[in-house]
């Protein structure tokens, strides 16, 4: 009987390269999930990318920052493969390997988050502006603000109470039927509309109690909160308003002693 051949470990020609290193990077994809993890955020960032008025340069350092990452990912995968496959025990040096391909990630990793900031902080922080402009603007978008905010907050606190074992929970429903109240007279400043929204926030506090899924003080505490976030968002909103308009003020102001 003929013996097998070992396999060959070097290349035969380019192809069997070009193959190999296809292998590797399939391998290194379909076994390691912070590549698999770090493509997924490759391919996001890409299509966001879209969305922002890129030049070529920039298009290009951003790839390289993505392409660097993952090339940085694949090494460490290497170093930590090679390691494994001479000793299974613990080794100074043989943990040394492994940390400096490690710490090759995390350098390309703030590297990437450094080029991020200067290719994307002053576009998103405009748009951010606009955004915050036109809420602030616009009693509706801020009303939806304000219930959406008192929600979080209150499923913030379930989740705190809930980790810690506390038995003290504010009723959430009652939250946001008194933050919706809220949001009614601050912007409606209508009596009849008031009182009737009034009633229907009272209903559900009267109805979280009877059926006994919170006692009194949870009911008001939920209230509260309601309540609280709404006025606290109006007032951030009013103090931006104020804000924006002594700034503008004071440019023109500027540009008129300037001109004199």
């Amino acid at each position: 009987m003929k013996k097998e051949e070992p396999h060959k470990m070097k290349n035969g020609n380019f192809l069997d390269a070009c193959q190999n290193a296809l292998d590797g990077i399939i391998y290194a994809i379909t076994t390691q999930s912070n590549i698999k993890k770090q493509l997924i955020i490759a391919v996001a960032v890409m299509l966001i990318s879209l969305f922002f008025d890129l030049s070529k340069a920039e298009f290009l350092c951003l790839m390289f920052t993505v392409i660097l990452i993952i090339i940085a990912e694949m090494i460490n995968t290497a170093i930590e493969t090679v390691v494994d496959l001479y000793t299974d025990l613990y080794h100074p040096k043989a943990k040394i390997a492994k940390d400096v391909g490690a710490g090759a990630v995390v350098i390309a990793a703030i590297n990437a988050v450094i080029v991020a900031y200067f290719l994307f902080f002053e576009k998103i922080s405009t748009i951010g502006l606009k955004l915050v402009e036109e809420i602030v603007n616009s009693p509706v978008h801020l009303a939806f603000v304000c219930v959406l905010l008192t929600v979080i907050v209150i499923v913030t606190l379930k989740a705190t109470a809930t980790k810690n074992k506390k038995d003290f929970i504010p009723s959430g429903q009652t939250a946001i039927a008194f933050a919706a109240l809220t949001v009614v007279w601050i912007t409606t400043r209508n009596v009849v509309i008031f009182t009737l929204s009034l009633v229907l926030a009272l209903l559900v506090a009267i109805n979280r109690y009877q059926v006994g899924k919170r006692t009194k003080l949870e009911i008001m505490v939920g209230a509260c909160v309601g309540i609280f976030v709404v006025i606290l968002l109006y007032g951030l909103a009013v103090l931006y308003l104020h804000t924006t308009s002594f700034t503008a003020i004071s440019d023109v102001f500027n540009m008129l002693t300037i001109e004199k």
